[in-house]
């Protein structure tokens, strides 16, 4: 199936909405208890229950629409429904909890493997979008390599350290803002080893 550009705001809604979805019931459930065939769940194993078809919903809606999941998102995709349900099956949140860390460390040994084969799998999956010269993929892969590997370390700390409320918080705004704010320190690499995108008017003339 051919890819298919789709509204900016819709692909946005469809790839954070399931998240926000999970904090807004998270909060309304977190301090409720459901008996469920003879079996007590806290609000938390319920929220993280509807928050997996509810991903499942929205990536096959975004495939649907666009004709194309990305990689990172399959695997995203896999890990929240085993992780997630492992934590409902076995009413026990550490598995979901650990989900990032797995996540993380997948990504992070991912590229660092292929830092060690000379090669960039990072500008693979976004040289499309962000056209950069091989010297500017190598740095950016190895700094987003280490990257990745703390974020995998500090979602472990956060979660066996500090309370479910805390954890959640963490992972809805802190995790988003980490990468966000790392992508944006890489400004000056992009401006520095940066090409102009072959689709662009400038560069046809």
């Amino acid at each position: 199936m051919a890819k298919t550009k789709i509204n900016p705001m819709l692909k946005m809604a469809l790839e954070m909405g399931p998240i926000v979805a999970f904090f807004i019931g998270y909060l309304k459930l977190k301090d409720i208890s459901f008996l469920i065939a003879g079996t007590e769940y806290q609000g938390f194993i319920i929220v993280t229950a509807a928050f997996i078809p509810l991903m499942v919903l929205s990536s096959a809606i975004l495939w649907k629409l666009t004709g194309h999941l990305s990689k990172m998102q399959i695997v995203t995709l896999v890990l929240v429904i085993v992780m997630g349900s492992l934590s409902v099956w076995l009413n026990d949140d550490r598995f979901f909890k650990m989900k990032p860390t797995m996540i993380y460390l997948l990504f992070g040994g991912v590229l660092g493997f292929g830092l060690l084969r000379g090669k960039s799998y990072l500008k693979v999956v976004m040289e499309e979008v962000l056209p950069m010269r091989q010297e500017g993929w190598m740095i950016l892969t190895k700094r987003l390599c280490f990257f990745f590997l703390g974020l995998a370390l500090l979602n472990e700390a956060i979660w066996r350290s500090q309370s479910t409320e805390n954890w959640v918080y963490f992972k809805t705004f802190g995790l988003t803002a980490g990468v966000f704010i790392f992508f944006i320190s890489q400004s000056g690499l992009f401006q520095k080893y940066g090409e102009e995108s072959k689709d662009s008017p400038d560069a046809a003339e």
